[in-house]
């Protein structure tokens, strides 16, 4: 059995580094964007601007926890809903 509440605070906790650390990166060197956006994201954008700003790193980093920690939820629902 998973223990739920603990992985949520792992995960957000992992999130909440790798945020940190992309957003520091895109922040001191904006010419990975679009390496990152074709190779990481598998898009491309042409004429796009950087918005670094500290709304948009609170904002960033919210949602980005909520998607992990629902992702998290799920995982250990269904790991200890499915029976081996």
């Amino acid at each position: 059995m998973i223990n739920t509440e603990h992985l949520l605070k792992v995960t957000a906790a992992w999130t909440s580094i790798v945020y940190v650390v992309c957003f520091a990166v895109i922040g001191f060197f904006p010419g990975v964007r679009p390496g990152f956006m074709m190779y990481g994201l598998h898009m491309n954008f042409g004429g796009w601007q950087t918005v670094l700003s500290f709304q948009t790193f609170l904002s960033g980093l919210v949602i980005w926890n909520i998607i992990a920690g629902l992702s998290a939820w799920l995982f250990a629902f269904l790991f200890n809903s499915i029976k081996k």
